[in-house]
Order: C-alpha cells, then structure tokens, then sequence
C-alpha cells in the first residue's frame, strides 16, 4: 500500500491549494516544497481578487462571471485577507472612450452577483476625494467594487488549512527522481537527508519549473507552455486615499497602483515573455522606468526609479503568453500508469476553483467525498467580510496596549488567530524581544511553529512585509532568534 494517496510537487498558490482541497476530501495527501512556501510567482502577483474588468475587452464573459463568483467565495472564507476597496479609472479621450469604460462597468455589475459591494458610478474628479492626487486633466473618474488580498499569507494559510485537515507540508524539501509504475516511487532530499516516498498520484504544481520537473524528476514529455514574467514596484505612499488606480497607458495596459503596507504604493503589472532560471528573476531598468512614467502620468506627485523602494517579480508557465487566463491543467494515466496531473499559471482570483477541478479529475481512482472548499473558512477567516473592523476593535479592547496599526495588521494577517499570538499578554514585554515597532517574539515564535518559517526573509518578506521598514540591527537580532536552538 503507497504512503499516500497524492503527492503534490510545489508549494505555491497551486500546490497548497489542491493539497487543502484533497486532504479535506479525505485522501492522504503530501506536498514537497524545495524552498518556502509562495517564494516564486505567488509572492509576485498583482494582489488582486477580481473578475479582470480587461477581460470584457478580450469577450472573456464567462470567465469573468466565473471570477467573480469567486471573488465572493474569498470574501467569505477569507474576510482577514481579501479586502473590498474601490476602483478608480480616470477617463480620458487619449485612450478608451468614456461610453466604452461606462459600459464595461455596467456589464461588469450584471456579471457579479449582489453581495453588498458598491455598484459602480460616475465621479467627478474635481469634487471628489479621488481626484485629490491625481493631475488636474482628468476630470472625470469610474468607480467599481473589487478586492485586493495579501497573495503570501494566501498561500501560507491554505498550507496551514490543509495540515490541519491531514496533510504533511514539508518545506526544503526538493524531489530529485521519480519512478512510475502502478504507484509514484518519489526521492526526496529533505533539509540533506535522503528519503522515499510512495504515492498513488502525483500533481506537478511547480510553477516556472513545471517543464524541467516534468522531464529530469518524472521523466515525462514536457508540456508545450511559455515562461511569462510579472514585474511590479513598490515606492513611498503618493495617495492617502484608499481607492485603487486603474491607469490606462498609452499602449493599451492597464496599470494598478494600490495602497501597499500603510507607507507605500504597490504599482504594476508589466509582463513579458521569460527564458532563464526561475530562481533568479529579476525587473529590467526599463520596465521599472516604463512603471514610473506610468504613474507620473496621472499622479501630482512625480516618482523617479530611484525613489522605488522594493521590485516584486516572478516567473509563470502559461499556454498563451498573450493571455494569462485561468491557467491550464492536463491528466496523464494509462495501464500500468499511475496518474499524474500537472497544473500551472492562472491568477490567484480562481486558484481555489483550480484546485477543485484539478483534484476532482482524480475521482475516478479512488473515492473521495464531494467538493467543499467554497464554504470553508480559512484559518482565521470565522467572521463576515464587513465585520473586519469590529474585530480590529476587540482586539484592541482586550490587549489595550497595542496601537489601531499593529491591531489592523494582526487581524489583517491572522484574523481571529491573533488572539492565540497574544494569548494572555497585559503589556507588549509579555510577547518577548521586539524586533521594531511591529514585530515580536511572540509572533515569530508562532510563524516557526504553525507556518513553517525558517529563515528571517521568509518572515520578512513573504509571511509579513516588515522588511520594507526594519532596521538592519533588528534583523540581525531576528536572525539570531531564528538560529538559535529551541
């Protein structure tokens, strides 16, 4: 009998999620990560839960309406993380015309079911807090109802799900060789020790790698897919607003710039067709200045690419290059055969929806009870969407010394889990060593024990974004935290 009936290669947004959705399903599930968990093109994407108004350009209506069904689950199940904001899209005639942008929105509000969220208008730009940042040609604005999320902590919290549901997440764990027959025979070299593992099937979720493990670790034809890379910046904060921008560039993109971490500005996406190791990605100087000249188009306040703070960039598979889509999954079985499906690409709007397909074409090799990750919270997630603030308020009515900030980012982090992180502290001494203003033992105590952190940049930059603001001294005291023997 094999260890395990699925034995999924790849921890980011694919992977976790399938392992979620297939441990709650009743399989024995495993997932083997070479690094950390979302460290590739799930760290890297737009932040965005979303229907892709730009689809209505492309007449993608189903999958637009399919997206937005989605967009609703995550609110639901995830309220800590996917946060409803407001969309603004300065018209101008240079571009899309007015009708055209007001008839998108229209279809777009017809496509989405009606959960609460604001129906798209009309503002005028010159009267209206909106308009507050941006250059005065621009008279008039859309607004429209989406979502932005915080990607890392999506991928680590459906990790934390699924472990919680049964399955064994192992980090730093890279699969060096696979053998097929009837099962998976898998060779693992976990944190330098070698070890075998057998499974009834395996899913190859591993991103930009996907071709290179399918054809050196399984031994299978690669699939025919493209490397695309995304690219965004973050910079100071150039709007006190909370809306998103939603530019339309000269040469048709459309560029989002979003309130990022309090202090700063999250612009993007550029992508682009990539070739090269997946490990090492990295934004071109032009497409740093093409995001500043985008911004400075619109925005009062200029920005130069030395004011750029952070560069976020990740390499994807996808079929097309010319479209992301909802990316792309094949099932590979035969006699004599155990399965194999391979799933990449797709955004993280429909990546929960993926995962279910994905684990669904196995139904036909063993049992597996039905479908259920819609209606499940995440961990953390046990409150509505529009509760958020309420519990922002509890927590501070309890640990009264924290300040409005720190309480938002916990709730926005962990939800209702932030209470077990501050447990019965009456002063901030009570959670141990502070490493800046935010970040305390407590909390890293925790992201090592139930996250799986390992090293300071995966609490710094992927389970947390407090490496844009600490200070070098305390990084190195949290790197001797991390080093020292429990």
């Amino acid at each position: 009998m094999a260890d395990y009936d699925l034995a999924i290669i790849g921890g980011g947004l694919n992977g976790v999620s399938i392992a979620r959705d297939a441990a709650g399903r009743g399989l024995r599930v495993i997932l083997v990560e070479q690094g950390d968990l979302g460290a590739g093109a799930s760290s890297a994407s737009p932040r965005l839960i979303h229907g892709d108004l730009a689809g209505l350009e492309r007449r993608h209506f189903l999958r637009v309406r399919s997206a937005l069904a989605e967009r609703d689950v995550w609110l639901r199940i995830a309220p800590h993380l996917v946060r409803p904001m407001r969309f603004a899209i300065p018209a101008h005639s240079d571009e899309r015309p007015a009708w055209q942008l007001r008839s998108w929105l229209l279809l777009y509000d017809r496509l989405a079911s009606r959960n609460g969220l604001p129906a798209s208008a009309t503002v005028d730009v010159t009267h209206h807090p909106v308009g507050n940042a941006l250059k005065r040609p621009f008279g008039t604005a859309f607004e429209y109802s989406d979502c932005v999320v915080d990607d890392s902590r999506l991928v680590v919290l459906t990790a934390v799900d699924a472990a919680a549901r049964g399955a064994v997440i192992r980090t730093g764990a890279r699969c060096t060789r696979a053998e097929r027959g009837k099962e998976w025979r898998l060779v693992t070299k976990d944190r330098g020790f070698r070890q075998v593992i057998t499974a009834r099937a395996v899913a190859n979720a591993t991103g930009a790698w996907t071709p290179s493990v399918a054809e050196t670790v399984l031994r299978v034809p690669p699939p025919r897919v493209a490397a695309v890379q995304m690219d965004q910046i973050v910079v100071r904060r150039l709007f006190d607003s909370d809306n998103v921008y939603v530019f339309q560039n000269s040469d048709g993109r459309l560029i989002f710039a979003s309130p990022y971490q309090r202090d700063f500005t999250l612009i993007g996406t550029v992508s682009h067709a990539f070739k090269g190791d997946p490990a090492i990605v990295a934004m071109a100087a032009g497409d740093v200045a093409y995001l500043c000249d985008a911004a400075n188009r619109y925005f009062r306040e200029r920005i130069e690419t030395v004011d750029v703070v952070r560069t976020l960039s990740g390499a994807n598979m996808v079929r097309n290059p010319a479209s992301s889509g909802d990316g792309a999954m094949a099932l590979d079985y035969g006699r004599g055969k155990a399965p194999l499906i391979t799933v990449f690409g797709g955004d993280v709007t429909t990546s929960r929806l993926r995962a279910e397909r994905a684990v669904s074409k196995l139904t036909p090799f063993y049992p597996m009870s039905a479908r259920w990750t819609a209606k499940a919270a995440l961990p953390g997630g046990d409150f509505a969407w529009d509760r958020f603030d309420n519990e922002v308020d509890e927590v501070r009515d309890r640990w009264r010394f924290l300040g409005e900030d720190q309480a938002r980012r916990l709730v926005a982090a962990y939800g209702s889990n932030a209470k077990v992180i501050l447990g019965d502290a009456k002063a901030r001494s009570d959670l141990g060593p502070a490493f800046g203003p935010e970040l305390t033992g407590a909390e890293v105590r925790y992201l090592m024990q139930k996250e799986w952190a390992r090293f300071p940049d995966d609490i710094l930059w992927r389970r947390t974004k407090l490496g844009l603001t600490m200070h070098p001294s305390d990084r190195e005291a949290l790197a001797a935290l991390m080093a020292a023997p429990v």
